[in-house]
C-alpha cells in the first residue's frame, strides 16, 4: 500500500491513452511514483541543507 491514492494514478493512465487499468497496475506505478519522489525528495532535502535552509524550495526539487 502507498501514500498515492490510487484513484488519481487509474486518471493519469487512462489518460495517456489506456482504456482499462487492472488495480495491479495502479498499485504498482503507486509505488514506482513513490519511490521516484521519495529520492527526488532527499536530493532535494540535501541541497536545501547544503544552503543553509531547513526549507525546501521548489529551485532545490528543480535541480
Amino acid at each position: 500500500m502507498t501514500d498515492i491514492p490510487l484513484a488519481p494514478v487509474g486518471r493519469i493512465v487512462k489518460k495517456s491513452g489506456a482504456e482499462r487499468v487492472s488495480s495491479d497496475a495502479n498499485e504498482e506505478l503507486a509505488k514506482l511514483m513513490e519511490q521516484y519522489a521519495a529520492r527526488i525528495a532527499k536530493e532535494a532535502i540535501k541541497l536545501a541543507g547544503h544552503a543553509g535552509r531547513k526549507t525546501v524550495k521548489a529551485t532545490d526539487v528543480r535541480m
